[in-house]
């Protein structure tokens, strides 16, 4: 990569590949969830993924980038941590505990790559872009703050005995 142009191509790529893998396992998250809040918070954001990666799909389109040529190496970990971590899990209490952490790791990430992305496409004048990801940031936080609150509110306490 040359510039911040080639830099910030690279960085939608790579968002892009990732969505596209958290389509996959979302699912897999929702089946293996026993609590119906948190069943719904997988779902939602299962929902917003979707519409992300339409975002994302269209950025492409407007930038004259070819999408889907890219491999996000991290979120292929992450995914591989929660799988492992849902093959050990024993409890439901646990499961679902365990499940925020590791959709928070998840969100945690997407929220690092999207606020970069965010303004590297404003450094670069692409307001109306820097808006559509801006849209998926807050996706993101809200998602992060929702899990928080269900890890806070019982979800952590039941998984203790």
């Amino acid at each position: 990569m040359k510039n911040l142009k080639e830099l910030f191509e690279h960085q939608i790529k790579d968002l892009y590949s990732a969505e596209t893998q958290l389509l996959k396992a979302l699912p897999k998250m929702v089946k293996n969830a026993s609590d119906s809040e948190l069943k719904k918070a997988f779902e939602s954001h299962l929902d917003e993924t979707k519409e992300q990666k339409t975002r994302l799909e269209k950025i492409g389109q407007q930038l004259d980038i070819e999408l889907g040529d890219e491999k996000c190496k991290a979120m292929e970990g992450l995914i591989k941590e929660a799988e492992s971590f849902m093959d050990e899990a024993e409890d439901d209490d646990v499961m679902d505990a365990g499940l925020i952490a590791e959709a928070q790791r998840v969100e945690h990430y997407e929220i690092s790559g999207y606020g970069t992305a965010v303004r590297y496409a404003k450094e670069l004048g692409h307001k109306k872009i820097a808006e559509e990801l801006q849209k998926t940031l807050d996706e993101e936080y809200n998602a992060d703050n929702k899990l928080d609150k269900l890890a806070e509110g019982r979800l952590n306490k039941e998984s203790i005995s």
